[in-house]
């Protein structure tokens, strides 16, 4: 999902506020009814089915641990044949090229490079580590650690218009609404 950035927008977005997981659900459910698809939701624990209704397919994740493990088994595999036919031994018949052989450090690689390519992959479409968010300038947005639940719109959905936003999620009855504001720039 592509924040609002503070060169574009002024505005991060509006948050509201929830007692419980069921209105956050029926919120988010709403919200994408009403055409709202840039949003995010925030919750003390898994919610089941949020995901998908808020609307997240994003598969580059995944992607990118099958290429790392494709790019990590032909490394091994390629350095293994190189090494082989650059120095051949030949040990009891073997043919230089013995796939059987070759196997175990093969799928070591294999392994090491889809974790490595899923882990960088992640924190680089996240944007971790990052030191400073929007939302964290909000003293209550800690309690979504906690037991409270939040909605976010972000204010560059194109549906977005600062007071009929603020107006849909008034009629979802949240505890509160904030306005969130760019407050220092992400690097």
């Amino acid at each position: 999902m592509h924040e609002p950035l503070p060169r574009t927008e002024p505005v991060f977005g509006l948050l509201a506020e929830f007692d419980g997981a069921d209105d956050l659900m029926s919120g988010v459910r709403k919200a994408h009814d009403e055409g709202f698809r840039r949003m995010d939701a925030f919750s003390p624990f898994p919610i089941e089915g949020l995901a998908e209704a808020l609307g997240h397919r994003d598969m580059r994740v995944p992607w990118l641990t099958l290429f790392g493990g494709i790019f990590g088994a032909a490394l091994g595999y390629g350095m293994q044949a190189y090494t082989n036919l650059d120095y051949p031994i030949i040990v009891g018949g073997r043919p230089l090229i013995a796939a059987p052989a070759f196997m175990l450090i093969t799928f070591e690689l294999m392994v090491l490079f889809a974790v490595l390519f899923s882990i960088g992959g992640m924190l680089a479409l996240n944007r971790l580590p990052r030191l400073h968010h929007p939302l964290f300038d909000l003293e209550e947005f800690h309690l979504a650690s906690n037991d409270k639940f939040f909605l976010l719109i972000l204010s560059n959905d194109e549906r977005f218009e600062r007071d009929r936003t603020r107006a849909f999620l008034a009629s979802l009855k949240p505890v509160r609404i904030e306005l969130i504001e760019h407050t220092e720039e992400p690097v």
